[in-house]
């Protein structure tokens, strides 16, 4: 009898392993997959502050990284993820929205009760975080857009195991301190591990955090509360019919890195933690902070009935005047808000779609799953709104290009192997391991030319500080200036200025206000005005941003910047 049910168990073990490793032999077809079945979720809110006796006060969360399953799908099987919550069960994919007052700090204290092992195939052959023992999943959490001390910025070298067992080089404390000075916006939070950010990010990793300033946002009349104010964290997936997520095994170039690729894409698109979701909505204006969290996606977003929007922040600052628009593109990692007026609406839904090549800009087409992203029902009936869209916005003093400290011209390149499959890529020529070189004064404002000498156009983020885009230009006799930059690897002695006299791209109206990411067309060179102080106030920072071990620049495609295109960023006093 034990012997039979003991056979039973083996024969049970067995046929369960072979259906997981069938599903892992299939892809879902997503087109297959019935659109705008499931409701776009609201996800959890978590303050980051206390109130007292009415007064708001500076306030300590925990907040965990858990390995649970998801429902990402009506139709799909529960789907194995990394997700950020208080706890496992109110862990959510992305995580909770974190809620910050101006000027009220936030101290949370990211926990990791990962596995042992990671729920995707990583490459060990791209600089990667690695525990001496082998075990547990490092991670790390940096706040995308948060202008706050370098301890606490999330280093890519900054990473930690299960219960702090073990920790990276540059680790230094468990609970992080976001002070909340600066301006009021959108922001959001993600694993930044050197190496794996972009396989925990596809597992799960991110979340909203939103800086609330009453004082001087609620004037302004935008449509707010829960309802009418809402969060758009947009993802894209591949999935195997048993509902894991797809994430490639192979690499591009397996006889050096057998796991890498140089862009990851996927044709579900997710908002929200639900494919392909629906809304329904009133006819009256709503405000939409749209994230664009995906790897390596590029989204150029409209909707197909013809419906405007009005975009009132780009990143996480707020622009001086509304901009209208019927599309908008964003990079990897951007942020844009934008406010939509379902009343102006002819139909009784609309759908936001999608129409950017990937690669962008000159990559494959959208097909008819990954040109939807979600679906809005408009209810019939007119309603009263109280909201406004003003005039007038958020006004921050201009980058002052009198008083420029430095000058620095930032090179990106793309190495390929013998068979034209990329290998790796640097900023400046250099891999992320190498010495500091920029070190910029606190305080000050540089003057860094972008120079794209690879095909792709690259999301260029950088940390603490922000920046006005001035100006676009062309490279003319590219492959001339690109053979030098190859050789020597110095814009001032290849001559820059005589290559860069082409056609001059206007920076889009919804573009000019302050950014920590920008689109950097290939084959152009990009001006830009880096500002290392509080942009509101031109103050400097409430803390001492030249504590080791300082920042980072990067490419936010998450493949890029795991394989080498990220590089240290140094402030001095």
């Amino acid at each position: 009898m034990e012997r039979t049910l003991l056979l039973i168990k083996l024969v049970t073990i067995l046929s369960t392993l072979i259906s997981y490793s069938s599903g892992l032999d299939k892809l879902v077809d997503a087109p297959k997959l019935e659109m705008f079945v499931d409701e776009l979720p609201h996800m959890p809110k978590i303050l980051g502050y206390e109130v007292v006796h009415g007064i708001p006060r500076p306030t300590s969360l925990k907040i965990g990284m858990f390995k649970k399953t998801w429902k990402f799908h009506r139709d799909l099987p529960p789907t194995l993820v990394f997700a950020y919550g208080a706890n496992v069960d109110s862990a959510t994919v992305p995580g909770p929205t974190i809620e910050a007052l101006f000027g009220i700090d936030t101290y949370v204290t990211w926990q990791n009760h990962l596995p042992p092992n990671h729920i995707l195939p990583w490459d060990p052959t791209i600089p990667t975080a690695v525990p001496h023992t082998k075990m547990g999943v490092p991670t790390v959490v940096h706040l995308h857009g948060g202008i706050h001390e370098s301890e606490s910025d999330g280093n890519a070298n900054s990473w930690f195991t299960f219960g702090f067992q073990e920790t990276g080089p540059t680790w230094t404390k468990k609970t992080y301190h976001y002070s909340n000075n600066q301006h009021p916006g959108t922001l959001f939070y993600h694993d930044h591990t050197l190496g794996l950010t972009r396989v925990n990010l596809v597992a799960g990793l991110l979340g909203a955090y939103i800086i609330h300033h009453h004082l001087v946002e609620d004037p302004l009349g935008l449509p707010h509360g829960g309802e009418f104010d809402r969060p758009l964290i947009v993802i894209d997936r591949n999935f195997y019919i048993n509902g894991s997520i797809y994430m490639n095994s192979t690499g591009n170039n397996p006889s050096i890195h057998p796991k890498w690729q140089p862009e990851y894409f996927g044709d579900v698109i997710i908002v929200n933690g639900k494919a392909w979701p629906h809304l329904t909505v009133k006819r009256c204006k709503y405000r939409f902070r749209i994230v664009n969290a995906c790897n390596a996606r590029f989204l150029s977003l409209f909707f197909t009935n013809g419906l405007r929007f009005t975009h009132v922040a780009s990143d996480s600052a707020y622009l001086d005047k509304p901009i209208i628009a019927n599309k908008t593109v964003m990079g990897p990692s951007e942020i844009t808000n934008i406010i939509v007026d379902f009343s102006e609406s002819t139909t009784d839904s609309a759908i936001l779609a999608n129409d950017a090549p990937y690669p962008y800009p000159s990559g494959n087409p959208v097909n008819e799953a990954n040109n939807k992203v979600m679906k809005f029902i408009i209810l019939p009936h007119q309603e009263v709104d109280r909201s406004q869209i003003p005039k007038k916005l958020l006004e921050y003093p201009s980058a002052d290009l009198s008083n420029v400290s430095s000058t620095r011209y930032i090179a990106m390149y793309e190495y390929m192997s013998n068979t034209s499959q990329p290998t790796h890529l640097y900023l400046n020529g250099k891999p992320f391991e190498a010495p500091v070189t920029e070190t910029p004064k606190e305080g000050s404002t540089e003057l860094w030319y972008v120079i794209n000498l690879t095909g792709d156009n690259h999301p260029l983020h950088i940390h603490l500080a922000l920046f006005k885009v001035l100006d676009q230009t062309e490279l003319m006799n590219l492959g001339e200036f690109k053979s030098c930059m190859m050789r020597i690897g110095d814009a001032v002695k290849c001559h820059m200025e005589k290559y860069a006299r082409g056609k001059k791209v206007e920076v889009l109206a919804h573009e000019k206000g302050w950014k920590n990411v920008f689109k950097i067309m290939p084959g152009y060179v990009t001006k830009i005005a880096v500002r290392f102080s509080y942009i509101h106030t031109n103050a400097h920072y409430s803390f001492d941003a030249t504590v080791e071990h300082g920042y980072l620049y990067h490419c936010h495609m998450l493949d890029h910047e795991d394989n080498e295109m990220m590089r240290p960023l140094k402030v001095i006093k």
